[in-house]
C-alpha cells in the first residue's frame, strides 16, 4: 500500500534567522547605497529609470523602479516593513523568497505600467505591499493556523497600511500598491497550489520551499 509523503509543517520564521537577518541587511545596505550614489550624482537622474506608464521607455522600469526613491525620507519609510516582511517572507526558504519577490516585482510592475497615472513610479512600497499580503493570506493558502496566527498580528500592527491601495494620496503610487497587493496574493495561491502538488506527487512544487 502506498503512504503519501507526510505534509510538510509550513515555516513562520527562516530556517535561519541570522542569515536571513544579515541578507535583509544587506539588501537594505545596497537600496542606501543606490539612493547615497543618486544623491552625489544629481545629473544622474535615477529616478527616470521608474515605470512610466504605456511608454516603451518606461518599460524597462519594471526592473528598476523598486531600487530607486524619491530622496531618503521616501527610503526611510520603506526601510522597517521591508527588512521586517522581507525577513518573515525568508521563512519559505530562499528559493520561495525569490520566487515570491520575482512575482510580485514583474506582475506588480507590469499592473502599475499598463493602468499607473502618467508619472514615474518609483520605490520598494509596491513590493512590500505585495510581501504584507502574501504574508497575510499564505496561512489560509497552506491551512496553517501558526502561519494566519503571524498574519493576525500582522494586521493589527501594519493594516493600515493597506488603505495604501486607494487613490487619494498626492505624490503616492496606489497604483503600485495595489498592483504590488494583488501580485502577493497571487503568489501566496501559486505557494499553497504547489505546496499541495508536492504532497501529492512527493516531488518538491513550482514555488515550494
Amino acid at each position: 500500500m502506498n503512504r503519501l509523503p507526510d505534509r510538510p509543517r509550513p515555516r513562520v520564521l527562516p530556517p535561519n534567522p541570522l542569515g536571513a537577518a544579515v541578507g535583509m541587511l544587506i539588501a537594505t545596505a545596497v537600496l542606501y547605497g543606490i539612493e547615497f550614489y543618486d544623491q552625489v550624482n544629481p545629473l544622474t537622474n535615477l529616478e527616470n529609470h521608474g515605470i512610466f506608464p504605456r511608454s516603451g521607455s518606461g518599460l524597462e522600469g519594471i526592473l528598476w523602479s523598486p531600487l530607486l526613491h524619491a530622496g531618503w525620507d521616501h527610503l526611510w519609510a520603506n526601510t522597517l516593513p521591508f527588512l521586517v516582511l522581507g525577513w518573515l517572507v525568508l521563512a519559505g526558504g530562499l528559493g520561495q523568497f525569490l520566487a515570491v519577490t520575482a512575482t510580485i516585482w514583474i506582475i506588480g510592475g507590469l499592473g502599475t505600467w499598463l493602468f499607473g497615472a502618467p508619472a514615474v513610479h518609483i520605490g520598494m512600497s509596491g513590493v512590500i505591499f505585495g510581501w504584507m499580503v502574501f504574508l497575510l493570506v499564505r496561512g489560509f493558502f497552506q491551512r496553517s493556523i501558526a502561519q494566519i496566527l503571524v498574519a493576525a498580528v500582522l494586521f493589527f500592527y501594519w493594516g493600515g497600511m493597506l488603505w495604501g491601495v486607494l487613490p487619494g494620496t498626492p505624490n503616492i503610487s496606489w497604483e503600485g500598491h495595489l498592483f504590488g497587493a494583488i501580485a502577493g496574493f497571487l503568489a501566496a495561491w501559486l505557494v499553497g497550489r504547489s505546496t499541495r502538488s508536492q504532497v501529492t506527487s512527493g516531488g518538491p512544487g513550482t514555488l515550494a520551499g
